[in-house]
């Protein structure tokens, strides 16, 4: 009897470990960042951020989130009004790959989660790309991870912090700003 309860004890803690093991490796998506760049961290909380546009391309649909200090610029006119973005600014584009809907087969709802890139505006931190800094986490469905985007990406990442530098180039009057704020 004795031994059946020390199997017992033996068993029940090694599963109890198991689960602890496999609770700690999943990974905490505010541990990622973009190598000499971006954190994940840096925009904690992005879930719960107000809707500023959607997008959709081939490939990818996508709606694209914006934390207090971008909502307030835009509905103060910015950039129309020439005024740069303020620092603290910031913006998540988050992307799905298309479905039909189940009930409306012409029209498309997310299916998986692809990535998710952002924006945020300092300065100081990132003067020499338009005062914006860059990045792209893309999200891998089998293991429910995220990882920097890189050159094998479409479009191709750089890597870092200034990853969209260049492509944001052609928005340059717009303070590097493609996503407009559209009438409600």
């Amino acid at each position: 009897m004795r031994r059946v309860g020390t199997r017992v004890t033996v068993l029940v803690g090694l599963l109890l470990f198991l689960a602890a093991a496999v609770a700690l490796a999943v990974q905490d998506k505010y541990t990622v960042k973009v190598p000499g760049g971006l954190a994940f961290s840096e925009f904690k909380g992005y879930e719960a951020w107000q809707v500023i546009s959607i997008s959709r391309n081939q490939r990818v649909m996508a709606v694209i989130v914006g934390n207090p200090a971008i909502i307030d610029a835009y509905r103060a006119g910015i950039p129309g009004n020439g005024k740069p973005f303020p620092d603290g600014a910031k913006m998540a584009k988050i992307h799905w790959t298309p479905k039909p809907n189940t009930f409306f087969p012409d029209a498309s709802v997310p299916d998986r989660l692809a990535d998710i890139d952002f924006m945020v505006k300092d300065s100081k931190r990132f003067a020499d790309s338009g005062g914006w800094g860059y990045a792209v986490f893309d999200y891998d469905t089998a293991s429910d991870t995220f990882k920097p985007g890189d050159s094998t990406d479409k479009p191709p990442q750089g890597n870092d912090a200034k990853c969209g530098y260049a492509c944001h180039t052609r928005a340059m009057t717009k303070d590097y700003v493609f996503t407009e704020f559209p009438k409600r």
